[in-house]
């Protein structure tokens, strides 16, 4: 056999090995990103910032963490406050309206306000409101629970589930409600003689007297009253 068929022949079955190695190659390729999906754009540690609502000032933030992520399908991004936050509003003169404290807290496409864990809301006349979860619509200009409430203002105290109400917290209601209501309790008029007789010292008379005062209810008492009816 001469040099050149030696030649031709390791050629051709270096190519057979080329071929078949090629064959059994496997290639790694990740899947497409879904719509569902999104990419985390920026994380924040140490949040302290104010946020402004068409040119005004409108909001102070306090964050041990902030999560951005980009939204799909052009939608606005999602912001997640895993750690807690801490917020408050203000309004037209900068003053604070509203107080909103929680565990976890998300924003979802810029609208939608998501608060769990302990939930702690108190509005411009020091109602306290205290929940396990909050939703509250930047649109509609509405907040609603479907979790146990409980409200404790300087008037009542009231405690239920299934609440709404206005963006301020100044109008709402709650269903399976009950409530602790206190009642200024007035002397009755009729018992309450012009002219008196007069009556001796240590009479039986007086000592009567004496034990139906005791008796008396005091002038203020905290009463459990019916639910009160949807506002």
């Amino acid at each position: 056999m001469n040099l050149r068929r030696i030649i031709i022949l390791c050629s051709l079955i270096a190519a057979v090995g080329i071929t078949f190695s090629c064959s059994s190659r496997v290639e790694h390729v990740a899947e497409a990103l879904k719509d569902s999906d999104s990419l985390l754009f920026m994380h924040v540690r140490g949040v302290n910032t104010f946020i402004s609502d068409s040119g005004v000032m409108r909001y102070h933030m306090v964050a041990e963490e902030w999560d951005i992520y980009n939204g799909t399908d052009g939608n606005a991004p999602t912001w997640n406050f895993y750690k807690g936050l801490l917020m408050e509003r203000y309004d037209e003169k900068f003053h604070i309206d509203l107080y909103v404290q929680s565990d976890t807290a998300y924003l979802h496409e810029q609208r939608l306000w998501e608060l769990r864990g302990r939930v702690v809301v108190r509005n411009i006349k020091g109602d306290i409101f205290r929940t396990e979860e909050l939703f509250w619509d930047l649109n509609k200009h509405e907040m609603w629970s479907y979790k146990y409430i409980r409200i404790v203002t300087p008037e009542r105290e009231l405690e239920g589930t299934e609440f709404h109400s206005n963006e301020q917290m100044t109008k709402y209601y709650v269903n399976n409600s009950v409530g602790i209501f206190p009642i200024e309790e007035k002397e009755d008029e009729d018992s309450i003689t012009s002219n008196p007789s007069p009556v001796s010292e240590g009479s039986e008379n007086e000592k009567q007297d004496k034990n139906e005062d005791r008796n008396k209810p005091h002038a203020k008492q905290m009463r459990f009253l019916p639910a009160p009816d949807k506002r």
